[in-house]
């Protein structure tokens, strides 16, 4: 890591003050603040995690941009609720009958699958394919996770609120479909992290 360029160093830092100034912007006036704060206490607690273990240990620059993606996306997400993010152009682009936009928020949840397995491999936890299927798996089990927790406040909320924090928007296979996208996310991260990770983890450690 001594031998990184200044920007490079610095770049974690940076990136996290970015998304810091975009969250709160993004925190005013949110559509219903009740779905914001249920949208926003993973968001938070995602961010203060990276941040209180950013000494103890530092993530590759290319995890650090995975790993803001969801954050991004999904600040935006608990800003309009999923279902009514500005996405028509993609819905009509190509004809889709609801909005997507929830399916690419869940698809970038897979992207931590990255720092999962650089996180293994760098600390001598497992062995490479170990932590490949360990990536993939956790995120799995997550995206499960989330789902059993997206229907409990649904139910709990009930009313408006629960319906726009589960934004099935009528699709009753949405659950199978969000989960089947963290998965494919989960797959394209530990493709990137075969070509480049192992790679980063030599230079870094």
């Amino acid at each position: 890591m001594n031998n990184e360029s200044a920007p490079a160093r610095w770049f974690p830092p940076a990136l996290a003050a970015a998304f810091l100034v975009f969250w709160a912007i993004m925190a005013v006036n949110p559509v219903m603040r009740d779905v914001w704060w249920a949208e926003n206490i993973p968001i938070m607690a995602v961010y203060l995690v990276l941040v209180a273990t950013y000494p103890l240990f530092r993530f590759s620059n290319l995890a650090y941009v995975l790993m803001a993606c969801w954050l991004v996306l999904h600040t935006i997400g608990g800003h309009y609720t999923f279902a009514n993010v500005p996405f028509g152009f993609v819905t009509d682009l190509f004809g889709f009958e609801r909005n997507h936009f929830d399916r690419v928020g869940h698809f970038s949840i897979g992207f931590y699958a990255f720092p999962i397995a650089e996180l293994l491999i760098r600390k001598n936890l497992a062995r490479p394919v170990v932590a490949y299927l360990f990536g993939l798996f956790a995120i799995m089990a997550l995206a499960a996770g989330y789902e059993i927790i997206e229907w409990w406040y649904a139910v709990t909320a009930g009313g408006e609120a629960g319906i726009e924090f589960l934004g099935s928007q009528g699709d009753i296979w949405d659950a199978q479909s969000d989960m089947l996208c963290d998965t494919l996310g989960a797959v394209t991260a530990l493709v990137l992290f075969f070509f480049s990770g192992i790679r980063a983890e030599r230079q870094l450690t």
